[in-house]
């Protein structure tokens, strides 16, 4: 049972830390090129679910995982043309009240467009049920079965012996694939195309690119709408998989800034190496019900009631798991300020 528990939870830890690189991918993106940190990312996430919601309605499913995208992609885009870059010559701040006051601006958007409740963003049809089966027993064994195990499989054939069968959805599955190509696609873009190398140089030396003829104020527009679109797909992807609703920005944005502080800013690479670690960490902590005084037992420590601190030792490993991650980013600037790969302090 303990190797089908750490399979499941590697396997759930695994999507989860995909989704959250799906979402600071783009934040990264923006920063890196652009030395931008957009409190809007999330809005742009909360968006994209929405325009998928609507989208889905009126044609399905596949179209509005382009269709939303794009539309998110196209907000930033003239949201940078005609407001960030009017403040950019003002410094950081300004920069960083005008995203933050864009981040407002579309949550009152969405409450008078969708209202203030969920909407009933589902997953499709296409992609409902499991994707596969973990048939674990006590006596050892695991099976993996495609699709749904059948109902004999999960049956105890000898006394004694207690079989658990565990499904993994197919849309976590199809969560992952889709942050694997995305940052197969980043990485590409970025390394072995033209435009690529026309960003990377744009944001070391900009005039030498202007004098090539390229126009740098696009360049960087296109960055920002990119970067806005890759939140919309995320919010395509995590709007079904969890719930689409006015606080889902507010829920995601602290996440997601501890995830590209953590993996240094403006590093791609360790946004996915963050995400990645948080994601597992997070999700194994959630799924451990363990608590501080058993763990103390054994190694023979005995707590009582009147040992200092005693309330806080009977908390469980899975009651804290929400604030391991600011843990994380606390313990990260105090001895790693440039985060786990980064070539800049954040």
């Amino acid at each position: 049972m303990d190797l089908q528990f750490f399979t499941i939870s590697m396997l759930n830890g695994l999507s989860y830390g995909l989704l959250l690189f799906m979402l600071s991918s783009g934040l990264t993106l923006i920063f890196s090129m652009m030395g931008v940190l957009n409190f809007a990312h999330a809005s742009f996430y909360m968006l994209g679910a929405y325009i998928a919601y609507t989208t889905m309605q009126v044609v399905g499913y596949w179209p509005a995982l382009v269709v939303a995208p794009l539309l998110v992609g196209l907000a930033g885009a003239l949201f940078e043309k005609y407001c960030l870059r009017r403040v950019h010559k003002f410094g950081h701040v300004p920069e960083l009240l005008i995203t933050f006051g864009l981040s407002y601006v579309i949550l009152e958007l969405v409450q008078l467009i969708w209202g203030r409740s969920a909407v009933d963003y589902r997953v499709p049809e296409a992609l409902q049920g499991p994707l596969f089966t973990i048939v674990g027993s006590t006596a050892g064994a695991l099976d993996f079965v495609w699709g749904l195990a059948p109902q004999e499989m999960c049956r105890s054939a000898e006394e004694g012996v207690r079989i658990v069968c565990t499904q993994f959805p197919k849309y976590r599955g199809f969560m992952m694939l889709v942050a694997l190509l995305m940052l197969a696609s980043i990485w590409l873009m970025l390394t072995r195309t033209r435009v690529g190398l026309v960003i990377q140089a744009a944001l070391t030396h900009p005039e030498m690119v202007e004098a090539l003829g390229h126009n740098v104020p696009r360049v960087f527009m296109l960055v920002f709408g990119g970067g806005a679109a890759l939140a919309g797909l995320a919010g395509v992807i995590g709007g079904n998989a969890f719930v689409t609703e006015p606080g889902m920005a507010f829920t995601v944005g602290a996440i997601i800034f501890v995830v590209v502080v953590v993996g240094g800013m403006g590093s791609l690479a360790g946004a996915f190496l963050a995400s990645i670690l948080i994601g597992v960490i997070q999700t194994f902590a959630v799924a451990i019900d363990y608590s501080f005084i058993n763990f103390f037992a054994k190694f023979g420590w005995a707590i009582t009631p009147e040992t200092f601190g005693y309330p806080m030792l009977k908390l469980t490993v899975s009651q804290v798991a929400p604030i391991l991650p600011y843990l994380f980013l606390v313990l990260i600037l105090i001895f790693r300020p440039k985060g786990l790969l980064g070539t800049r302090e954040g």
